[in-house]
């Protein structure tokens, strides 16, 4: 199961204007939405060629063993390890329904990579910092120890009354930056190159590709 969570970095919230949720906000994506690093591209669809495609540079965290009602201060013992991941987003899409699965469900929309960073070599996951890097220039550059509701909280609550099975994938929110606040704005273009930088975890790498059908 691939779950997402949006809006718990503090940052993105002030940039949107937006209040503080009183609870992590959860939608799906379907297995079909993940991609691989390079060589492997975004494909963007017909449906979201309209100038408001976006990225969004994300810290990725997978499950390593199942767990229910899992308590805060044994929630890191569930994760297995860390990643990059980029929540590709079509904002018309996004902003026509309540429901964001969709705009972020999209055939290869949710590249990670580039390797699997086991969670003993990462200690305290509040305290890495994140990039987006858009044709060379950093778009978004944040800190993990910005989300409103940190890793395990968010373990805690999405596994209340509900089995997180072993490869569960959570994509934990992004900081300020993404190119539809930015002015002007900026969007993911047929050939860019976009790269999400995490601290201690490396640098996920893709190219972007209209698709023409």
């Amino acid at each position: 199961m691939l779950h997402l969570h949006q809006i718990i970095l503090i940052n993105i919230l002030q940039e949107a204007n937006l209040a503080l949720p009183p609870a992590p906000i959860l939608f799906n994506k379907p297995r079909t939405a993940l991609a691989d690093p390079f060589p492997a591209s975004i494909a963007i669809p017909k449906c979201a060629q309209d100038g408001t495609s976006d990225y969004e540079a994300e810290l990725c965290v997978v499950i390593g063993k199942s767990g229910r009602d899992i308590p805060e201060e044994r929630a890191l013992e569930y994760v297995l390890g860390y990643t990059c991941s980029n929540d590709v987003s079509a904002r018309t899409l996004q902003m026509t329904t309540t429901q964001w699965s969709f705009s972020k469900g999209l055939d290869g929309s949710c590249p990670l990579g580039p390797v699997l960073v086991t969670k003993d070599a990462i200690e305290d996951p509040q305290k890495l910092s994140i990039k987006a890097i858009y044709n060379g220039q950093t778009v978004q550059d944040g800190t993990t120890a910005d989300m409103i509701f940190d890793i395990k909280k968010q373990i805690s609550y999405l596994s209340q009354g509900t089995t997180l099975e072993a490869g569960t994938i959570f994509l934990t929110g992004t900081p300020a930056g993404i190119g539809y606040f930015r002015q002007p704005r900026v969007v993911l273009e047929d050939g860019g190159d976009i790269r999400v930088y995490i601290d201690r975890i490396g640098t996920l790498v893709n190219k972007v590709r209209y698709e023409s059908w």
